[in-house]
Parts: structure tokens; sequence; C-alpha cells
């Protein structure tokens, strides 16, 4: 997901003299395309986060499209204080980028693991959260990023991650994306879960049990209309996502608990604990019950 976010981000700075790139000392291997192109629309402000969004508030104060960019919890959690007061209190032109959502990396410890971010962020007044679920889906919301005023979230896997879409997908901020249909159920993932939840979907067809499979790439402003139609067509819904409590599980319990529709439901994820070991995100994702497997014995426990 990165290499297809700095290709698209050095795509768009040559059309827009606008967009610039901070990074707080990380991205080596990534980012030297754009630091070449660009070299004074690019700052290395060094390991210091805060500063980092600081400096972007007043980038975007003088009329620019700032990206900031580093690691799982270091552009969230260490300066959300800044985020909060200078960038959404004001309704900047910041695009605030993690990547490693999750634990894409695994094997660097609690510190790398990115478990509370999209509930963080979804709370936060004028910010757009943007969660894609593969390379395909990552080029298409860092162009929409950019072109949408204010805040935005953009959280993104590490490298590596598998094409998901056959083809390009009718993609916009706010929108859920159909990948599969069916009447038994209905899978809805955030980020890097959608892989494995197609798998699931696949081995619960081999089963004869077909559930209907949406991408939610957005998260705020989150597609309210598509979880109703989901809960009145299919009257089980399962979400998936490699993030803890107050992610897209909750926020789709948020819309159901009002609506005239019960469905059966369930949210699969991270589990709120103390993380004394560390290693691959997938032994990390398995030690969480977070697999192809356990989403179809879920939905099946809902049948």
């Amino acid at each position: 997901m990165r290499t297809a976010f700095i290709e698209t981000l050095e795509d768009l700075a040559g059309k827009d003299e606008r967009i610039w790139l901070l990074c707080a000392d990380l991205g080596f291997s990534v980012l030297e395309r754009f630091a070449q192109a660009f070299p004074k629309r690019y700052v290395n402000v060094g390991v210091a986060e805060q500063n980092m969004t600081g400096v972007a508030a007043g980038l975007a104060l003088s009329g620019k499209i700032v990206f900031t960019y580093s690691i799982a919890n270091f552009p969230v959690i260490r300066c959300l204080e800044q985020i909060r007061d200078d960038v959404c209190a004001h309704n900047l032109n910041v695009k605030v980028v993690s990547v490693g959502g999750g634990f894409a990396y695994g094997s660097a410890g609690y510190t790398h693991h990115g478990t509370e971010d999209l509930a963080m962020m979804r709370t936060l007044p004028n910010m757009t959260v943007l969660a894609p679920g593969d390379p395909i889906e990552t080029r298409l919301l860092t162009a929409a990023a950019t072109e949408r005023p204010g805040p935005c979230y953009l959280r993104l896997g590490k490298a590596g991650e598998p094409i998901v879409h056959t083809c390009t997908p009718q993609l916009s901020i706010g929108k859920a994306i159909v990948l599969r249909d069916g009447d038994a159920g209905t899978l809805i993932s955030t980020g890097g879960t959608l892989a494995m939840t197609l798998k699931a979907a696949d081995e619960l067809a081999e089963r004869g049990v077909h559930v209907s499979v949406l991408s939610m790439p957005s998260l705020a402003p989150l597609d309210h209309e598509a979880i109703l139609r989901a809960a009145k067509n299919t009257g089980r819904i399962v979400t998936v996502e490699n993030h803890g409590i107050g992610g897209l599980g909750s926020a789709v319990a948020e819309v159901l608990a009002p609506s005239i529709f019960h469905p059966r439901f369930a949210a699969m994820y991270l589990q709120a604990r103390p993380i004394k070991v560390a290693g691959s995100d997938t032994t990390m994702y398995a030690s969480h019950e977070l697999s192809a497997a356990h989403i179809t014995s879920k939905m099946m426990s809902l049948l």
C-alpha cells in the first residue's frame, strides 16, 4: 500500500504545486522518489512528530495541501493534541498518513502496533477517516483525500498487500464498495483485512452459504445506507478489522442501534489486552482469533 501511496502522490504533486510531504525521519526506501522529484516540497523534520504536525498546519494556513507521514502510532498518538487543536479545530488541509495499521509491524513490538488510531481519529471534528483495503483502493483514496478540503487520516498497510480488486472500482469517500452479493449474511471489512474477508466468503460459499462482502474504506463519513441495506436484506452482519474496539465494529453498531433493523451482529476486532509477545502479522492476528477461518466460523455461528 505504501508504494501505491507514494507513486500516486508523486503523480499528483507533478500536477499541483500546493502538495507538500513531511516525514519524521522514517520512510527510507519509500519516500526518496518524492524527495528527488520535489526537493523544495519535501521536509524531514526529524524525530519530532508534534513539530511535524505544527509545521503542516502552518503550511496549510498558507494555502498548501500537506501530507504528514510516519509509522503506525507515531503520526497519530504522539501528536494527537496538535492534530486536534492545530489541524481539526481550524479545519486545515492536512492529510495524516499512518503506515502499518494493525500488526503490519508486528515483530517490532507494542510501540509499533496501530490498534487504537481509527477510534481516536473518527471522533475528531472535521476529520475524514480512510482505510483502504488494497493498493487499488489506496491509489483512489490518495487522490480523493488530496481533492477533499480539510483534515484527513489515511491508514495504510505496510507492503506486499495483495491486490483484491480485479478491476478499478467506483470509489468515493463515504461509500462502501460491494465485492460480493449474497443473501445469507454480510461481511464488512475495512483496511487490511479485506483479502482474508474475501477468503472467508469463498470458504462459506463452499459450504453453500453465500454472503455479501462490503469493503468500507471510509469510516468518517460512513455509508449508513449500505449498512442498513445489508441489515434489511441479509439479516446477519459480521464486521472485520485489524483494529481494536472503537473502529468499524463500533461505528456499524452505532448505525444499527437506533434503526428499525436488528440483524444478528458480531464485530471481529483486536482484543484490548497487554501484548507480551511480538511476531509476524499473521502470528499476531491468529493470537487475536482474526483469520479467514475465524471469520467463517463467526458467520456460521449467526446462521
